[in-house]
């Protein structure tokens, strides 16, 4: 029973009982989309950076720098420690929400939905007036949870691009576009046909947020990567461009 549930989710199990078409099978098939919808938006829309940011130092790192709350913002801020455990939990959710999704909906639908609206959540989270961060390390937890093998190989491209152009926007970018180009090619049995449609929606999605990023690049006007802590105050809105972080 496990096992099946682990492979069919909850809702995926009790349908295997009920004839197709009937109305039970219509309504228990809604309500295991929502739930691989909701329960993963949910738990995105939890951002990592601000409560890090008010435990830690009893502030707000949305005051600070971008004013954005994903891990490129506080390691400018607050330095390598808490950028860490931010991308950390923020990747940890990509994981949890395919997870949750697989749960309920199982491996052939609800892992792909968990983990599309956990990365929504992340950037349009209920909790933050939906203004969020823009989902790259939750995106990562997301592919790595459904195709490991997409996963080692986008890596490796945004650390090449990133060591080449100390542009952490232009990897993100670069592996966003790849991401559905790679899932097309290194399909794994688990991975549905709807998963190459919402690789691409997620491509869409980052390379939008992504916007302002790009704009400067071609600029010659976005930030470089760096470790070294900033002063601790809001820039400017133009140097702070439009939510001027990477995750």
């Amino acid at each position: 029973m496990l096992k099946t549930i682990m492979y069919d989710g909850i809702f995926g199990y009790f349908l295997a009982g009920v004839e197709k078409n009937n109305g039970m099978f219509i309504l228990l098939f809604a309500l295991g989309v929502i739930a691989s919808i909701v329960l993963p938006y949910l738990l995105g829309s939890v951002n990592c950076g601000i409560l890090i940011s008010n435990v830690a130092y009893h502030d707000d790192i949305r005051k600070y720098g971008s004013g954005n709350a994903g891990s490129t913002n506080m390691l400018r801020t607050y330095g390598k420690k808490m950028a860490a455990m931010t991308f950390v939990g923020d990747f940890a959710k990509g994981i949890l929400g395919v997870l949750i999704g697989r749960i309920m909906f199982g491996v052939m639908i609800g892992a792909y939905i968990g983990g599309l609206f956990c990365v929504l959540g992340h950037i349009f989270p209920c909790y933050y007036n939906f203004k969020g961060g823009k989902g790259v390390a939750t995106t990562a937890g997301m592919i790595l949870m459904t195709n490991w093998k997409v996963f080692l190989v986008l890596i490796a491209i945004f650390v090449l691009l990133v060591y080449m152009t100390k542009y952490i926007s232009f990897g993100s970018v670069m592996s966003y576009l790849m991401y559905p180009l790679l899932l097309s090619k290194l399909r794994l049995e688990t991975d549905p046909s709807m998963g190459i449609l919402i690789a691409a929606v997620i491509m869409c999605i980052g390379v939008f947020m992504h916007r302002a990023n790009i704009k400067r690049i071609f600029q010659g006007t976005e930030n470089k990567l760096s470790f070294k802590v900033k002063d601790k105050k809001p820039e400017t809105e133009e140097e702070r461009g439009e939510n001027d972080d990477n995750t």
